[in-house]
């Protein structure tokens, strides 16, 4: 994202309460992100602020989920 805005990620292998804090952290260190929450029954996360979707996908990717 050029402007702030909300960017939805679609997210597999999320199963427990570990899982969305270790997708919630990844993403707020995310340079530009003003706010990252995850819901377990979506498989989403809403993430908010300034930052690039690849680096999202990155920070995602990084901790053993897969961005679908």
């Amino acid at each position: 994202m050029s402007q702030s805005g909300e960017i939805i990620l679609k997210i597999e292998g999320m199963s427990c309460g570990h899982c969305k804090m270790s997708v919630e952290n990844a993403l707020k260190a995310v340079a530009g992100v003003t706010s990252a929450s995850v819901d377990l029954e979506k498989k989403q996360a809403l993430v908010t602020g300034t930052a690039d979707r690849a680096a999202l996908v990155e920070a995602v990717e990084d901790v053993g989920f897969e961005v679908v």
